[in-house]
């Protein structure tokens, strides 16, 4: 695919725009000062695959602890901020790697210049954007709560920060739903050459939630547009990263992982494809190598669909055969199945 190449914008050492990778994102859920049980949610972040990590500001506590955390964490920091300049200059000043900030929620002219004067001081980026409860007043009695108006609300906050030398810009227009968030994204695409942030707000649990992201986020980068994401569900931020890995796989935009294609079975399965399918995921979860690899149902389809795949197995009650490349390469008993699968997936991790 061919991706629009946006305005490149640093993120503490971490790049996104310009032609970068798509860059993962996720929110600690901890209270920020409590700086252990935070550094540790951002090690397993970090561990997960994330590549940027954003937390809330509260008060003083939370502004102050960044430093703390910047010298606990190898991750950018991301400090979310609303209603009070001074929090956002007190996490600039300790530390954090972007804000993100909108311009009319923090105060008059007065406070917005001391925020722009201190981002531009420390160099760091920041993040703009609306949401669907966010839309500045103008925008939503002019065109409601519509693509139109969450582009039109992120563009003016946008030009705000412009206007006082701000050009480290992120740009997010998030909606709750996958359609319009679709719709707000790809006219913002049209409209600047900002790297865009995109997500789905408010997405739900897990399962709801990566449909919706799927649905949204997968559209937007098959057309070439986003440049970091989060796929937001309610829970454990560690499982955001984990779709966001396996969203990014699936639209070919990570190729350095072993991808594991499975049947649905059916009437001709005779034995445990969903069982080894699950282990083999399980066990090539975290390997960094382009490898292809097949569960499959029976011997009838199984080696020509997986025709493409390194290695590959498809069974029958009695005995299973492995395959490589769409050629048998041996035929084992049922109950050995398993262990010679394994054998063989462990040499070509390990090649």
């Amino acid at each position: 695919m061919e991706r629009k190449v946006t305005r490149l914008v640093d993120i503490g050492g971490v790049k996104i725009g310009g032609g970068e990778s798509v860059k993962i994102q996720s929110m600690c859920t901890t209270k920020t000062s409590d700086v252990e049980a935070t550094a540790a949610q951002i090690g397993a972040l970090a561990s997960a695959g994330c590549d940027i990590v954003r937390v809330s500001v509260l008060d003083e506590e939370d502004a102050s602890a960044i430093k703390i955390l910047k010298s606990k964490c190898s991750l950018p920091i991301v400090a979310d901020i609303h209603f009070s300049h001074k929090l956002a200059v007190t996490a600039i000043e300790n530390g954090c790697d972007k804000v993100r900030i909108n311009p009319g929620n923090i105060g008059g002219d007065k406070e917005i210049n001391v925020v722009a004067d201190c981002i531009k001081a420390h160099k760091i980026a920041v993040r703009v954007g609306a949401n669907t409860g966010s839309i500045e007043k103008q925008y939503l009695a002019k065109y409601g709560r519509s693509a139109r108006a969450l582009v039109e609300s992120a563009l003016c906050n946008v030009n705000v920060l412009e206007k006082r030398g701000v050009n480290d810009i992120v740009i997010s227009v998030k909606a709750s739903g996958a359609d319009l968030t679709y719709q707000a994204y790809s006219l913002l695409s049209e409209r600047c050459s900002y790297p865009l942030h995109i997500g789905v707000t408010e997405a739900g649990t897990e399962q709801m939630a990566v449909v919706k992201s799927s649905a949204a986020l997968g559209a937007l980068l098959l057309n070439g547009i986003g440049d970091t994401l989060r796929v937001s569900i309610t829970g454990d931020p560690v499982r955001e990263v984990v779709a966001a890995r396996r969203l990014l796989r699936a639209v070919g935009l990570d190729n350095d992982f072993v991808d594991v294609i499975s049947c649905p079975t059916c009437g001709r399965c005779q034995w445990d494809v969903i069982s080894l399918a699950g282990k083999v995921n399980q066990r090539v979860e975290t390997v960094r190598k382009p490898l292809k690899v097949a569960v499959m149902g029976c011997v009838v389809n199984g080696p020509g669909e997986a025709k493409d795949c390194d290695l590959g197995i498809a069974g029958s009650a009695e005995y299973c055969v492995i395959f490589k490349n769409g050629d048998i390469y041996k035929r084992v008993p049922a109950e050995n199945a398993e262990s010679e699968f394994f054998s063989e997936l462990e040499k070509i991790i390990n090649d």
